[in-house]
């Protein structure tokens, strides 16, 4: 059905007045620079998730909650550098830093942002950070041994990239960290985040949202953790962005 003239008409007159840069933040991202002919001059991240561990469960408010330790690793040739400019009253948008072999850099816009997310009094309150960088995913292992669809996911989204801990030493990876913790100021206008190669940020099993409720669950279960679910990031591959445990439910600390 045809809408009616007037309110096609005031339709028409606000996409004519909206701005020129609302139009270009609507075009899509640049295609990956990093995989295929000419990457070999980048030095492209590549993100990667340690398998699930730590794992414990815990009740509150009559549910089950399985937590899990997350280890968001940066195992690229070079750092995830991202930047955010601000867009709104809590989040930014962001872009992405990616450093040449033989000195200098170029900067990718992304369809990634920064959140200011309330983590909770006892983990310090608010900080800036990337909005859907990992997911946790539960599935069901059915008797035949195939895996079935997503039954249950974390209500956690958003996390830092910084240097916690330098996870995997070596050439490409700096002695000391770059990439501080997050930053909890509420009117800054910019920001930058990121994880070193050879470094990870971690969230142990207990942090804020670190669990999947499994209230209900028996039998045979996948625990996936997937950094970069939506791959809103540039990297290098973006086939080994997630990794598993297999859980039986109730948890009693056993795999099946």
């Amino acid at each position: 059905m045809k809408a009616p003239r007037p309110l096609l008409v005031a339709a028409l007159a606000v996409a004519l007045a909206a701005p020129i840069a609302a139009s270009a933040a609507a075009a899509p991202a640049p295609k990956n620079p990093c995989v295929g002919p000419g990457s070999g001059h980048l030095l492209c991240p590549n993100l990667k998730i340690g398998t699930p561990s730590e794992m414990y469960v815990s009740t509150y408010d009559g549910k089950t909650l399985l937590h899990a330790t997350s280890d968001v690793e940066s195992r690229g040739r070079g750092p995830m550098e991202v930047r955010g400019a601000r867009n709104g009253r809590k989040s930014m948008r962001v872009t992405e830093r990616i450093y040449k072999a033989g000195g200098g850099h170029i900067i990718l816009r992304t369809d990634a942002s920064l959140h200011f997310t309330d983590v909770g009094e006892y983990f310090g309150g608010s900080y800036w950070k990337v909005h859907q960088l990992a997911r946790f995913e539960l599935r069901k292992v059915r008797p035949d041994g195939t895996i079935g669809p997503i039954l249950r996911t974390s209500p956690k989204l958003n996390y830092c990239l910084r240097d916690l801990d330098r996870t995997s030493p070596g050439k490409r990876s700096p002695v000391n960290a770059q990439y501080p913790a997050c930053n909890q100021d509420p009117s800054i206008r910019h920001d930058v985040l990121g994880t070193s190669v050879g470094w990870s940020d971690i969230y142990p099993a207990d942090y804020d949202k670190q669990y999947i409720n499994v209230s209900g669950l028996h039998g045979c279960f996948v625990f996936t953790m997937t950094v970069d679910p939506k791959h809103l990031l540039f990297e290098s591959n973006e086939h080994d962005n997630s990794s598993h445990r297999r859980v039986r439910l109730p948890f009693d600390g056993a795999g099946c």
